[in-house]
């Protein structure tokens, strides 16, 4: 096991064998200097990010989900993705969901040895009941974590899409799923430690699946986030500006057709810019399959 775990690309050992004697000052720049790998590791993989994106928007025009499965680190990722979707899109907590082997307690506590069962995976799906229409992504570092195989081998036999998010090349997960996106990070500035740079990666992905998938959905006008869930203060003025910001009206116009259209910031825009009152701004929008700026065009 020690001899396969070496040959991973993420569990290879940096150049930085003095890292312990380093100042503060130079342990921080080495990692900054390192994390700026990165986002150019992400780049070389967008076509694969995009064949992963475009089968999530047909899952969920077809009324699938996207279910992210993980162990440790990864899983805790999905989680965190999965669980900033419906305030930001304004979306069902269940279209985006996040399974950590382990569970609950996992998410806070390291509970390192459950991710070597590999029917735990497959039984986390079940559990779901996760359908062919459904997305799978897997998300390890290493590409051969049991659970998240557990789960990749079930989906596939299900028949729902398998897509594996991993940071070293050829690796078990890619061997299962139908798109595998690789972001190749290169070692840790502290050997093995893969919350740093492969997690980093792994955060830029996610964010990069679901927001451009809930764009091309229909949940974003301009670059404006008008689906979302006005459900405190904060969110509250958040929606305020959208919807000021979309139509050029003033905070206080805002706030009222806000109130008219029951917080919901899409249809307040719909209903400013094109005159009409509420119940024509809803057709217009149901019309247009949820996208303003299609709407705004019909009307």
């Amino acid at each position: 096991m020690s001899e396969r775990l070496s040959e991973l690309v993420t569990e290879g050992r940096s150049r930085y064998t003095e890292l312990d004697t380093l100042s503060t000052r130079e342990i921080l720049t080495v990692i900054n200097d390192e994390d700026r790998r990165v986002p150019e590791a992400v780049g070389r993989v967008i076509p694969e990010i995009e064949a992963a994106v475009d089968r999530i928007v047909a899952s969920m025009r077809a009324g699938g989900r996207l279910f992210y499965v993980g162990a440790g680190t990864s899983g805790r990722l999905g989680v965190l993705d999965a669980s900033e979707c419906p305030p930001t899109f304004g979306v069902e907590s269940g279209l985006v969901q996040g399974i950590i082997a382990g569970g609950e307690v996992a998410l806070r506590h390291p509970v390192e040895q459950v991710e070597d069962r590999k029917e735990d995976g497959a039984q986390a799906l079940a559990e779901r009941g996760v359908r062919s229409v459904d997305v799978v992504v897997g998300i390890a570092a290493s590409g051969r974590t049991p659970y998240v195989l557990g789960a990749l081998t079930e989906a596939r036999r299900i028949g729902a899409t398998a897509v594996a998010l991993v940071c070293n090349p050829e690796s078990p997960m890619a061997e299962l799923a139908e798109v595998t996106i690789a972001p190749v990070v290169g070692s840790e500035v502290l050997m093995g430690s893969t919350r740093m740079k492969a997690g980093t990666a792994q955060k830029l992905v996610l964010n990069m699946l679901t927001t451009t998938a809930m764009i091309r959905l229909g949940k974003v006008y301009s670059n404006l986030m008008v689906d979302v869930q006005a459900s405190n203060a904060k969110l509250i003025d958040r929606a305020k500006r959208i919807v000021h910001l979309a139509t050029g009206c003033s905070f206080e116009e805002a706030q009222a057709a806000l109130q008219r259209a029951d917080g919901k910031a899409k249809l307040a825009i719909v209903m400013l810019l094109t005159g009409g009152d509420k119940t024509t701004a809803e057709r217009h929008l149901d019309d247009a399959g949820g996208f303003v700026r299609e709407a705004l065009r019909r009307a």
